[in-house]
């Protein structure tokens, strides 16, 4: 016997009649019958549902930062007259800040992030000690795909380290311990001779600059002037190398404040461009 819907409570709290539809978007995902363009497959993130859905949210938030010119923004009383023209207003864009873990360079990914400093798109990195050595270490030997079960006391006994799923030789660090060093007697003596007062940033720069390497991330980051910012770079092998080298010649001195002072003036005088950032990692 079929069952009505009324008279019921069970039936009537089961089959309640939609009275109002929603008025968003309908959940729709990309048709590859109709080909596989890239930014058609990305819109369609923002209709597939789930996680999908904050996928296609975050590339809208990305466009909307990279499209932004200053001359979308009204001109009033108080425009700097120095901003007022056209062209200047035109070519204005947002002041993008990238920061990202060191898992990231360590991976594929980073040849991504090396694509965007290699073409401008970014205007400041933030990492940490491992997003800074793990370029500069791949550029003198290569990472390799492993496992994350593989036991980390047998691959020690191979020379092998694990990131992940990923093995690095311990040759590479090796590589790096050589390459490094005399860099930092570099610095010392530019530092005794020349006053230098070595940041962060500028320590980063000159590793960039001596690397001269165009997979490397850092290498773009110097030939294009721009900074990158890693408040922690004592953390990680890069912190070995200055440990051992406080021994071996004493003296080099590297100022953590003046990079506060850099990148917090960089957002603060960024005016008149609107500033954008990513954070990625995980």
């Amino acid at each position: 016997m079929a069952l009505k819907a009324s008279g019921l409570p069970a039936v009537d709290a089961v089959l309640v009649p939609t009275e109002t539809v929603p008025d968003t978007p309908i959940i729709q995902g990309h048709d590859f019958s109709r080909g596989c363009d890239l930014d058609s497959i990305m819109s369609a993130m923002l209709t597939s549902g789930f996680q999908a859905t904050a996928l296609g949210q975050a590339i809208n938030e990305v466009n909307r930062m990279i499209n932004w010119r200053l001359e979308d923004e009204p001109i009033t009383d108080k425009t700097d007259p120095a901003h007022r023209d056209a062209a200047f207003r035109a070519s204005t864009r947002t002041k993008m800040y990238l920061g990202y873990t060191s898992n990231l360079i360590s991976a594929g990914v980073r040849e991504q992030i090396r694509w965007l400093v290699q073409h401008k798109m970014v205007d400041v990195l933030v990492t940490t000690a491992g997003g800074i050595e793990e370029d500069f270490i791949k550029c003198m030997g290569h990472t390799y795909m492993g496992d994350f079960a593989l036991k980390g006391k047998e691959l020690r006994a191979q020379g092998l380290n694990r990131i992940g799923n990923m093995l690095v030789p311990n040759s590479n660090y090796c590589l790096f311990e050589d390459w490094i060093m005399p860099l930092l007697d570099q610095m010392l003596e530019e530092q005794e001779t020349q006053g230098t007062v070595w940041t962060p940033s500028k320590v980063i720069a000159r590793f960039g600059q001596a690397i001269n390497h165009p997979d490397s991330v850092y290498y773009w980051a110097w030939k294009h002037n721009i900074p990158v910012f890693c408040p922690a770079l004592t953390d990680g092998s890069i912190g070995d190398m200055l440990f051992f080298h406080s021994y071996k010649n004493p003296g080099l001195i590297i100022d953590l404040v003046g990079d506060i002072r850099a990148i917090n003036d960089s957002a603060m005088r960024a005016a008149p461009r609107r500033t954008g950032m990513i954070i990625l990692g995980g």
